[in-house]
């Protein structure tokens, strides 16, 4: 797909999933251009692909963007774009508050500032927390952080764990919880 290269903007983040070695499967997420996903309105986004590895490992088969943050904003900072898979399959993507939309991370109608949760397909999981909400985007899973810029599942308690920029240095670690 089209990569918004600029500023934090690139290509950010890849992982292979889990079951890598039946479905030759991997995710990877990126600063999506203006124009993609037929969004316009100019800006750019967060978005995350998953791909097939050739069986040669040198190429990238039925790519297919299955996520890709809304709104599009215009500004080169703060896409997070940290990607966690968890043993179930689920899919954990940082979604960073693009630097000058920071009151957008605590508003529930948006992908700012957020972390999503999907189903590798793209799909949202039937048991997110705002699911039901009227008005919320229903991939978000926890709302109001800036940037997180690393992300890791504890595997023995399946809580996922992130590190962000601290507004005024001093980053943070915090464990991730559903719906907060």
């Amino acid at each position: 797909p089209a990569v918004a290269a600029g500023g934090q903007g690139g290509l950010l983040d890849v992982v292979t999933d889990t079951d890598l070695a039946r479905n030759r499967r991997i995710f990877f997420c990126f600063s999506e251009s203006a124009s993609a996903g037929g969004a316009g309105g100019g800006g750019n986004s967060t978005a995350l692909a998953r791909a097939t590895l050739s069986a040669d490992a040198r190429s990238l088969q039925d790519v297919q963007v299955i996520f890709s943050q809304r709104p599009k904003v215009a500004s080169a900072l703060h896409f997070g774009c940290r990607i966690v898979q968890t043993g179930d399959g689920h899919l954990f993507l940082t979604l960073g508050d693009r630097y000058h939309r920071k009151d957008d991370a605590q508003k529930l109608d948006n992908h700012i500032g957020k972390v999503v949760r999907i189903e590798p397909d793209g799909q949202v999981p039937a048991d997110n927390p705002f699911v039901s909400t009227p008005g919320a985007r229903p991939e978000i899973w926890s709302l109001g952080h800036r940037n997180m810029q690393g992300a890791a599942l504890n595997t023995a308690s399946g809580e996922l764990w992130a590190t962000e920029h601290g507004p005024q240095g001093g980053d943070e670690l915090n464990r991730v919880l559903s719906g907060r």
